[in-house]
Order: structure tokens, then C-alpha cells, then sequence
């Protein structure tokens, strides 16, 4: 794919990228913006990316601000890969534009309605949750930007109908919501019914666009000011293979798969599930308040427990399943995480809304091994997992 050689651009000039990103978090730019960067190098890429800044925040507005310039920022790669210390600076250079969706809505409106070809979003929690400020009316105000980020999309891409409703659009929402993109879509077309839009504009939104579900892995611990980031090796972007699907780039973390749900399975049972198990020690044993994962790996009474959750109540799950030797690697690379020395990732924060996390990490696994041995007959044994499920 041809990238685009763009000059940095001011912010009275269009938006001319065909890549626009919602969001100017850390996270998206040691992730999808560093993978289009490294693809632009070899000529694996779509084109630049203009970033939408949609909070009215003090750290966002700095970001803003520098990624107009469109000069690259540094990643910081900290960390292990495959046994070896890794720590090396890349530079992104995939931003060459940005804008400030209050200010700014005219300008956004006008690259939806042009050049856009993929949307890429990473709201924060409530990103997905609609604002009651938000009505009809916002569809033909063409200046005024909607409060929430489902209403802004929707009024992007209802001027986009009338004016190219044959262009291909492919959408990437990166929110951790599972099935994320088939749950914007139902949003935003329920929205649309609401402001009692038109029946072909609703038929676009639902046929025509196509919405990736896709699951985001990268743990990006620190930000560098005004722009940049601190991340580990380990990177992934697994979404599923739908016809029509257009690819922001080529690049070895990004997959493409019929079956998404065996890469969430493995996060959330080897990854998040460790990360619970080990909270739930930190709990129970009154472990020091500032403990680190890389600390508790260090710890050989509690590493042993936690090989052994994996290895033993874990790991049959996913050999019932057929899939062992995917397991296996997998935890390869988790356990080579969990053990890096430069991340300072705190238990105290993952223990942070504790009972939740393990009704969604740990109770899950227990009803999949049950389910299994009622196909098989053959039990698995779950006992730490159990006592942890049902613990305070």
C-alpha cells in the first residue's frame, strides 16, 4: 500500500489523512499508530493517521497540539523477548495531523465525508454511553459537535452517506468490550432509529459499513511528554475476517482470524486470570502494599502456585479444547511478561474492583471445565481456582 507523504499541516487545513483515529492516548500510540509508523517504512500502510481529540482534558489538549506538528514521537521498548533484555527507542512517525472535535467538528466532518477510509477508536470506559444532551438535531448542525462519541459517529458517517454512500469504510473499535465492533454498530444504528434518520441511511450503517471486532494486547506503562510511551515487546491486534474488511496496514502483530474468540480465551484465562490469582494471594496473605508482578514472580512459594493454577487448572482446559500447543506458547509469552524487570505494574491497582474481575476471569473457566466434562466425563481439578472464586 502507497503511504502518503504529507507535510505537517496546520489546523485551518483540511484533514487529509485516510486513516482517522478518536483518541490521542498512550496506549494507541504504542499500538495501532506504531504498527501503521513501521508499515509506512516498507510501504504496508494505508497512509497517515489525523488523531481526534474528543476530551476537553489538560494532558489530551497537550498531546493535541504536539501531534500537529505531525514530528515523530518516541516508543521506549522495554522488556523480554524470548530470554533477551530488550530496550530500544523507536520513532512514530504514522501522525500527521490532529484535531479537537469541539473546535474543530467542520473539519472532521468534511475528511468523513472525504477522504476517511478507516476509522480506528479507544474511548475510555464510558466511551460507548450516549449523552441525553444529544438529539436529531444534531445531524444537520453541521458547526456543533455531539456530546458523546456514539452520537458524534453516527452524525460523521450520516454525512458521509449523502455525500459518497458507495466508498468503503471499515471501522476499528479497540475498546476492550468483546464482539467491540458488532456492539458499536448496534449503538449507533439504534441511535440512528431513534432520530428517526432514514431507512437507507440505517441499512448503510449496518450493511454497507463494515464494523471489526478485533482484541487489543499491549501493556503501555508510562507516558511521555507532551507525546510518546513506554511499552513492552509483546504487541498484538487479532481481528476477525470479515469480506470487505480494509486493513489499516500489514504487520506482524496484526492478525486476522476466523476465530477471535480463541485469542480472548487466552488472554483472559492465562493473562488476566494470572493477574487476578495473584492479586487474590496479595489479598488474602497481606502482601506488601507496593508489591509489583515482576516481585511476586520473584517470590518462589508464590511463582509456584501460580505454575501451578496455570499449568494444572488452566492448561487441561484448553488441551480438552484441542488447542494445548497454542497454550503453551502462549503462556510462554505471558510468563515472559509477567517477569519483566522495567514494568512497574502494582498489584494494588489489579486488585482494584476485585469481586468483578474474578466473576469475569475466574468464575468463566470454571463453567467452560464443567461444561467440557460433561461432554468427556473427565473432571478437571480446580481446587485453587474454586477456593479463589469464593473467596472475599
Amino acid at each position: 500500500m502507497p503511504g502518503l507523504d504529507t507535510d505537517s499541516r496546520t489546523a485551518s487545513e483540511p484533514l487529509i489523512q485516510p486513516i482517522l483515529q478518536f483518541g490521542t492516548s498512550r496506549f494507541l500510540q504504542a499500538h495501532v499508530d506504531l504498527f501503521v509508523s513501521q508499515a509506512l517504512e516498507s510501504g504496508d500502510a494505508l497512509g497517515g493517521i489525523a488523531v481526534v481529540q474528543t476530551t476537553d482534558s489538560a494532558d489530551s489538549a497537550a498531546r493535541t497540539a504536539a501531534f500537529a506538528s505531525g514530528n515523530a514521537y518516541p516508543v521506549q521498548i522495554r522488556g523480554l523477548l524470548r530470554g533477551r533484555v530488550l530496550d530500544q527507542t523507536l520513532s512514530c512517525r504514522a501522525i500527521r495531523q490532529s484535531a479537537h472535535a469541539r473546535t474543530d467538528w467542520t473539519r472532521i466532518r468534511e475528511t468523513v465525508s472525504g477522504p476517511v477510509q478507516i476509522i480506528v477508536s479507544n474511548t475510555a470506559d464510558s466511551g460507548y454511553q450516549l449523552d441525553e444532551r444529544d438529539d436529531a438535531s444534531a445531524a444537520t448542525a453541521p458547526a456543533r459537535a455531539p456530546y458523546s462519541f456514539p452520537a458524534k459517529l453516527l452524525v460523521l458517517l450520516y454525512g458521509r452517506w449523502q455525500s459518497q454512500p458507495n466508498a468503503p469504510l471499515s471501522l476499528f473499535p479497540c475498546e476492550l468490550v468483546e464482539r467491540n465492533g458488532d456492539v458499536l454498530r448496534a449503538i449507533i444504528v439504534r441511535l440512528a432509529s431513534q432520530w428517526r434518520l432514514p431507512g437507507d441511511f440505517i441499512h448503510y450503517l449496518a450493511e454497507h459499513c463494515v464494523w471489526a471486532n478485533s482484541l487489543v494486547d499491549r501493556i503501555v506503562s508510562e507516558s511521555i511528554k507532551p507525546v510518546g510511551a513506554v511499552a513492552e515487546p509483546y504487541a498484538l491486534w487479532a481481528i476477525e475476517r470479515q469480506p470487505r474488511l480494509l486493513l489499516p496496514c500489514v504487520h506482524a502483530s496484526i492478525v486476522l482470524t476466523d476465530d477471535l474468540r480463541h485469542f480472548e480465551q487466552l488472554k483472559l484465562f492465562f493473562l488476566n486470570l494470572g493477574h487476578t490469582f495473584l492479586a487474590e494471594r496479595w489479598l488474602r496473605d497481606g502482601r506488601p502494599p507496593d508489591e509489583t508482578v515482576y516481585h511476586a514472580m520473584n517470590d518462589p512459594v508464590l511463582r509456584a502456585a501460580l505454575e501451578a493454577v496455570w499449568m494444572d487448572e488452566v492448561l487441561p482446559v484448553f488441551q480438552a479444547l484441542g488447542k494445548r500447543n497454542d497454550a503453551l506458547a502462549y503462556l510462554d509469552e505471558v510468563r515472559e511478561r509477567f517477569l519483566n524487570p522495567f514494568l512497574h505494574h502494582r498489584i494494588a491497582d489489579i486488585a482494584q474492583n476485585h469481586p468483578q474481575k474474578k466473576q469475569r476471569r475466574i468464575v468463566p473457566l470454571l463453567e467452560l471445565a464443567a461444561s467440557l466434562a460433561k461432554g468427556t466425563g473427565a473432571g478437571i481439578k480446580q481446587s485453587r481456582l474454586r477456593e479463589a472464586a469464593t473467596g472475599p
